[in-house]
């Protein structure tokens, strides 16, 4: 490992430059324009795996409809998770839902990220923004953006995906945070993540920090060696290849639902009872297809018309769900096709 960065510039000179290259050029982030703890931790949930541009809608569309923590905790989960779709990976709206009624519990936010881990949802990066960004804890922020932008800047060859790795990130974020506003250092970092220390096509002649960058002087040393191959890439997890046969069961104008067991994705959400097996192949067959994360699916689905609305089905309590209720029952675009498709 090499952190030749640190050798040449002290902690407190890095965060200083980056602090004022913040001050000039933030983007106007509708997140920025407080530092409610509940506005930051939403924006921090949403921004999970989601670009900043899409975004921003959802944000604001969201909370007109919840502004307070307590009208997120009093919600019913349905028009949480109606009010989340398109956004995807709907086990977040379902934490974060969860998260809620356990702080309007216990009367708010605590104010440092050891506290805030405790709590259901919290893990160690948003437990981090929170502290940091509404409470001024003096803690950094690890995530995808920071960590490009430090192992380009200490030219830190590691397995940033393993907890080891993590803690000498979290090393380098927190020395930084310690030694300015760790407001303005952690959302200078992921801004110079976002903006300028890109992953493929890194704008290094206006980097704040272009004559520190152990990897940009790396590879005007080596020229087989480029500023871009800083962070070392994470091997790829294999698609799996999967045939889900959902029964499309009605009553009425109504359909029935389960909780999901039964198939690797989605899961937890109600869908259609059926079954999901792993193939090899995809099958010639299908009516259509999608993909959740690293699952691509290929759906079969049959369709039953019963007389009357069971309560149960494989001993599982089944929930029926109007046509018009669909998109407020079911977030997921995957589902309700399944389900329209008994039209």
């Amino acid at each position: 490992m090499s952190r030749p960065a640190s050798q040449r510039t002290s902690t407190r000179q890095l965060a200083s430059t980056l602090v004022h290259w913040f001050s000039q050029n933030a983007r106007p982030l509708p997140w920025r324009q407080s530092r409610d703890a509940y506005r930051i931790w939403l924006s921090e949930v949403m921004l999970q795996q989601t670009t900043v541009t899409a975004v921003i809608p959802y944000y604001e569309k969201f909370l007109a409809r919840f502004p307070t923590l307590g009208d997120l905790a009093r919600a019913e989960l349905a028009d949480v998770l109606e009010m989340w779709a398109g956004l995807g990976y709907y086990s977040r709206a379902r934490a974060l839902h969860k998260s809620a009624q356990a702080l309007h519990t216990r009367g708010g936010f605590p104010r440092t990220a050891t506290e805030l881990e405790e709590l259901p949802g919290f893990g160690p990066y948003t437990s981090r923004a929170v502290s940091s960004l509404a409470f001024g804890e003096n803690v950094g922020v690890v995530d995808g953006n920071v960590i490009r932008v430090l192992s380009r800047l200490h030219a830190l060859d590691l397995e940033w995906w393993t907890p080891k790795a993590r803690r000498e990130y979290q090393s380098l974020a927190d020395e930084l945070a310690q030694s300015a506003d760790p407001y303005q250092v952690n959302q200078a970092l992921m801004e110079l993540g976002a903006t300028i220390c890109t992953p493929k096509s890194p704008t290094c002649l206006i980097c704040p920090w272009q004559s520190a960058c152990a990897a940009r002087a790396h590879s005007a040393r080596q020229a087989t060696k480029s500023v871009t191959d800083f962070p070392r890439p994470r091997p790829k997890r294999e698609h799996e290849i999967w045939i889900w046969r959902p029964r499309i069961i009605q009553s009425g104008q109504a359909f029935a639902l389960l909780p999901n067991t039964h198939a690797p994705f989605l899961r937890g959400q109600l869908l259609p009872p059926g079954e999901a097996k792993r193939h090899k192949a995809p099958p010639k067959d299908f009516a259509f297809r999608g993909q959740i994360t690293h699952h691509k699916i290929f759906v079969i689905p049959t369709r039953e018309r019963w007389p009357k609305r069971l309560r149960q089905l494989e001993g599982q309590p089944l929930t029926w769900v109007t046509r018009d209720e669909l998109r407020r029952q079911i977030p997921s675009s995957l589902a309700r096709r399944a389900l329209e498709s008994a039209q």
